[in-house]
């Protein structure tokens, strides 16, 4: 697998009584998964389906934490999907993601979600909240068209999609110094080998986050 798709988990290894031993982690795991469903608007022919892992980012974890002290810092979840054209390396096998990583090379189209669902650990649809939540994003005729390679999930100051606010940083450099409550967030990234999407198709992705 190419992608790093977790944060690492410490575990706590001690003796108790009977010489039983405690090897439960000490920290929540977040996982990322992307289904991919590309099909001809009009045939409705399935041009390509796919399944990647992502790589969760250092913001991911900044996000998370500023949205356990959300009374404090006034943060909300994610809102939108954002896709892009600037994955680094060969097309077909575009370089490993790094976690420094803040926002897409080249975004290109970004979109609120179509839904968002809560799944039991069989997948099935859930009536209360689980630590499985999908996000769906559908682009339609005319929406993101290119040769896709990157993209991520993200928490946007703006509603507007055409209202872009990425953190002031140039990749590979990292300041955790930054205001994040000020800039959209990005909490994963998936460089994949590119896709190209036609004008007349609809494509629908489902990102997955595991806690």
């Amino acid at each position: 697998m190419r992608h790093s798709d977790s944060v690492n988990r410490p575990k706590q290894g001690f003796k108790l009584g009977l010489g039983i031993r405690n090897d439960e982690p000490s920290a929540l795991s977040l996982k990322g998964e992307v289904f991919f469903h590309l099909a001809d608007s009009r045939t409705e022919e399935v041009l390509l389906e796919r399944h990647e892992k992502n790589l969760v980012v250092r913001d991911g974890g900044v996000l998370a934490a500023m949205l356990f002290a959300a009374g404090a810092t006034g943060t909300s979840g994610l809102t939108m999907l954002a896709v892009g054209t600037g994955a680094t390396g060969p097309l077909l096998n575009p370089d490993v993601p790094d976690a420094r990583q803040r926002h897409l090379n080249t975004e290109i189209a970004r979109k609120t979600f179509s839904s968002v669902t809560f799944r039991n650990s069989e997948g099935a649809v859930s009536a209360v909240p689980t630590n499985v939540v999908d996000f769906t994003t559908i682009f339609g005729e005319g929406e993101a068209v290119g040769g896709l390679n990157e993209m991520s999930l993200v928490r946007t100051i703006s509603m507007n999609p055409l209202v872009l606010n990425p953190v002031p940083s140039v990749f590979p450099t990292y300041n955790p110094t930054i205001d994040l409550t000020l800039f959209d967030v990005s909490v994963n990234y998936l460089a994949f080998g590119i896709i190209a999407k036609p004008n007349t198709s609809v494509l629908t992705l489902t990102w997955r986050l595991t806690f």
